[in-house]
């Protein structure tokens, strides 16, 4: 029975540990160019910001969203954590980011076309994960 339910355990992932979140956006850039995609980067402080995991566990976790994203999105997360380890180098590059599209809080959602430019600026929203798609729909 223990052994069982630690299996079932294993099995149980959410659906934001599934999607795929570059940590690079002119990666992410050349994959939205290729793809068609729009880029949405999430300026996360993923271990201490309440509404950043407010954010990730009613919109990032849902099926809504990771099928909305897989179709549409090209994902990256600029993390700015307080315990999780970072190198030197990404945290100067998030910071960069961070400077680049003059971010003063978390969670901030920036979204860019294909080409680079910028499209919108949101955060969280309540509502779930279809109202959050709906929202990022009204920026196109």
């Amino acid at each position: 029975m223990v052994l069982f339910f630690s299996v079932s355990l294993l099995g149980c992932k959410s659906t934001s540990d599934n999607l795929s979140w570059k940590e690079n956006l002119d990666e992410a850039l050349k994959t939205a160019q290729l793809e068609n995609k729009t880029v949405l980067v999430n300026f996360t402080g993923s271990d201490w910001c309440i509404w950043c995991k407010r954010l990730n566990e009613e919109v990032f976790s849902k099926p809504e969203f990771a099928e909305y994203a897989e179709k549409n999105l090209v994902l990256v997360k600029i993390d700015f954590p307080r315990e999780k380890e970072q190198t030197q180098e990404t945290k100067f590059y998030n910071q960069q980011l961070a400077a680049q599209y003059k971010i003063e809080g978390y969670p901030t959602i920036v979204l860019l076309r294909k080409d680079g430019s910028q499209l919108g600026v949101t955060g969280y929203q309540e509502g779930g994960a279809t109202s959050y798609v709906q929202h990022l729909q009204s920026f196109k």
